[in-house]
This record gives C-alpha cells, structure tokens and sequence, in this order.
C-alpha cells in the first residue's frame, strides 16, 4: 500500500479506472472487474460524474459502483474517488456547482463521505479561493475527506496550494494529470510542483489508450472505441522505440507489456497509483500484476530511455 501524500489514505499501488461502466462494460461485466480488483488486494477506485455521460446520458459508473457497493457491504474498506467540473449542466468550479455536483454523486454512490474528490477541470471562470472554501466546508461536513487537482497546470495549481494556505483553507493533497511512457510533460514544472509540496500524483491514460497493451501494431485492425488515438503514437518515432523496448521487457519478464508499462509508471517519482481501467477480468488481470512486478534499474533506464521523444 502506499499513501497518497501526507494524508491517511492507504491505497493499493494501481487505481481501478471505472470510465467504461456502463460503455464497454455492462453491469454484469462491471461487478465482476470490481469484484476481481477487491480480491486482487486492490482498494482504491476512481469515477466521475460525467464517467460515461457522453454514451449514456448518466453519471452511469457512479450509479454501478453505488450499486455494487450496497450490495457487496464493503464501502468503508475502499477508498473512492470522484470528480466534478466536467457533466453537462454542472461544468465549472463555483460554490453551487460543487454542492449541487456532491450530493447528487453521494446519491448515486449510495455513501455519505467521499474519500477524495477531484476538482477535474481548472474552472478561470470561478475564484480560486471560492471553489476551495466550498471544497473546505465539504470537509468539515465530513462529506469529503480529501481534494485534490485534476489537469490543473503548474502555476496554477501553486496558485491554488498558495491560496489554501494563506486562507486557511483544505488544501489538495494530489494531482490527477496525463503521464505515460510516451506521453511524458509532466516531467518538468508540474512535477517539481507536486514534490515540492509534498502532493502525489495518480496519472490517467496510464496505458496510453491502449497502445502500451503492446496489441497494436503496423497493419493490425483493433476493435475499440480508442484504437485510432493509440494507433496514432505508431507514427511516431518515441512510440515505436518506446513499445520494441517495452516488448523486451516483457518477454524478459514473462508478463504482459500492459504489466511493464504501469510497473514503470508506478515506479516513477510522486506517482503513488497509476489508474488504468479495464472492461472484463481478463484485461484486469495484467493491471494487478503490476503492483508487484518489481523492474530492475537497468530496465527502468531502458525504458526511459528509449520512450524519450
């Protein structure tokens, strides 16, 4: 387990994506990927409201895990996260957004605290130390446990840390951003940021939309609803250095590239959880295997080195 910057969450070291309950993964299929990571030792699910709106017209993964949960009995032992800034209707970061936005995912999540809830979006529009008093009353309600910052830029979010304390205000204690093997800007400002505050990160698109699943390759066709945005890193030269390497290491290692991929991200400094989603057991299967694939520093190096753009 590792904790999630100076805070008491305990997560396991790979976060449970959820964006496809209710797209690619129905119900039944959803109980049982949520049912594998919780065998699997995992603990610590992501969602959102707007997860997955756009097919759906509902904040449908919400409403699954709320079910599932009810029906498992096991909310206090999962740590769970959820967002808002991002649902038609309930964009943005102003204080009523934010109510309106937690009571209706406490609703669908059949819970009356949420362990961490992301700002998703960076809102221009709304005073920063508006939406972080509204995020610190959710706190003092004991609604939320934590916040954190979700694809915020490095000024920014020193801004809003600055903000946090010269008010007194909770503070976010975690940054959710794009970071991958061949997706790698938050090196740089962003990162410096989140160590020098003592923040963790836990990075989306772990897997690169699949392309780190090592499935995809020149004249193959994939049957996926993101095949042509992983498709696309093929025409790039860090892409297909970074996946001949990553196929190395995972034949050496005898797992999956997926295992690798993540097991290099979660290796990384400030990461704490990659989140990495799945749409039936099997594709969980590699995503587990990552928290205990121990990668030598010579791989590591490889790795990085070849993924460089």
């Amino acid at each position: 387990m590792r904790s999630i910057g100076t805070t008491e969450l305990s997560v396991f070291p790979i976060s449970l994506g959820t964006n496809v309950f209710g797209w690619t993964a129905d119900k039944e299929a959803s109980f049982a990927v949520l049912d594998a990571y919780v065998e699997g030792g995992g603990n610590f699910i992501d969602t959102a409201d707007v997860y997955p709106y756009w097919v759906t017209g509902e904040s449908t993964s919400e409403m699954i895990i709320g079910e599932w949960m009810h029906v498992r009995r096991n909310r206090d032992s999962l740590v769970l996260a959820t967002k808002v800034g991002m649902l038609e209707g309930l964009t943005g970061l102003a204080p009523a957004t934010i109510r309106t936005a937690i009571e209706d995912s406490l609703r669908r999540l059949r819970t009356d605290y949420i362990d961490l809830y992301w700002a998703h979006v960076d809102d221009h529009d709304t005073p920063l130390v508006e939406s972080l008093a509204t995020f610190d009353a959710l706190v003092r309600e004991g609604k939320v446990r934590y916040v954190g910052a979700s694809n915020y830029g490095a000024d920014r979010l020193a801004e809003a840390l600055k903000t946090s304390s010269d008010e007194g205000l909770t503070r976010y204690v975690a940054l959710q951003q794009q970071y991958n093997l061949v997706e790698r800007g938050y090196e740089g400002e962003l990162r410096d940021v989140v160590a020098r505050e003592g923040l963790s990160s836990t990075p989306y698109f772990g897997l690169a939309r699949g392309f780190l699943t090592g499935k995809y390759a020149p004249g193959v066709t994939i049957d996926s609803p993101r095949a042509g945005m992983a498709a696309e890193y093929l025409q790039k030269e860090h892409g297909r250095r970074a996946l001949e390497a990553l196929l190395k290491v995972a034949a050496e290692q005898e797992v999956a590239p997926a295992t690798v991929a993540l097991a290099w991200l979660a290796a990384q400094p400030t990461v704490a959880a990659p989140i990495a989603s799945a749409r039936n057991v099997a594709q969980l299967q590699p995503l587990l295997a990552a928290a205990e694939l121990p990668l030598t520093q010579e791989e590591l190096a490889l790795l990085d080195e070849a993924s460089r753009a």
